[in-house]
C-alpha cells in the first residue's frame, strides 16, 4: 500500500509517517520501480503501537525501549513492567505539577476585580518578585533583580 493509505489505516499523519522512519522508529518501506513508498500491514501494526505509545506520552526514544522489548521474544514482560511504572510516575509528578499551576491560576483570577491594568491582580502575579530577596521565577529559574 502506498503512505496514503497507510496514513488512512493507522491515523497517522504523512509526514509522521515520514518522521518515524527518519527516527527509525519504523522501518523503511521498499520503494517499487516508481519510487513510491509501499507499506505492509506490519508497518500499519507498528504505527499503531507507535501513535498509542504517543498517546500514552512515552518518548521516541522510550518507544524506541518498549519497541526493541516487543520484538524479542526472550526478554520478559518485568521489563516493559518497569518501564511503565517509571512512566506512570513521571505522568503522576506531571498531574501535581499541572495541579499546583492550575491552582495558583484559578487562585490569581478569582483575586482580579477587573478594570484598569494598573490594579490587575493577574499582571501584579506575573511582575511579582520575593520581596525580601528580590528573586523572581521564570519556568523554574530564578533571575536576581
Amino acid at each position: 500500500m502506498r503512505i496514503g493509505e497507510a496514513s488512512r489505516r493507522s491515523g497517522c499523519h504523512i509526514e509522521t509517517i515520514r518522521y518515524y522512519e527518519r527516527v527509525g522508529l519504523l522501518p523503511a518501506p521498499e520503494r517499487g520501480p516508481n519510487g513510491y513508498r509501499h507499506y505492509s500491514d506490519d508497518h500499519v501494526r507498528r504505527l499503531h503501537f507507535v501513535a498509542r505509545g504517543r498517546e500514552l506520552g512515552f518518548s521516541i526514544d522510550e518507544i524506541r525501549g518498549l519497541l526493541q522489548l516487543a520484538e524479542d521474544p526472550k526478554l520478559s514482560c518485568s521489563e516493559v513492567d518497569q518501564l511503565a511504572r517509571v512512566h506512570l510516575r513521571e505522568v503522576q509528578n506531571k498531574l501535581r505539577e499541572l495541579n499546583a499551576i492550575a491552582a495558583e491560576l484559578q487562585r490569581t483570577i478569582d483575586v482580579c476585580a477587573g478594570g484598569d491594568r494598573e490594579h490587575c491582580a493577574i499582571l501584579h502575579a506575573l511582575e511579582a518578585c520575593d520581596e525580601a530577596g528580590g528573586e523572581c521565577r521564570h519556568g523554574g529559574n530564578s533571575v536576581n533583580l
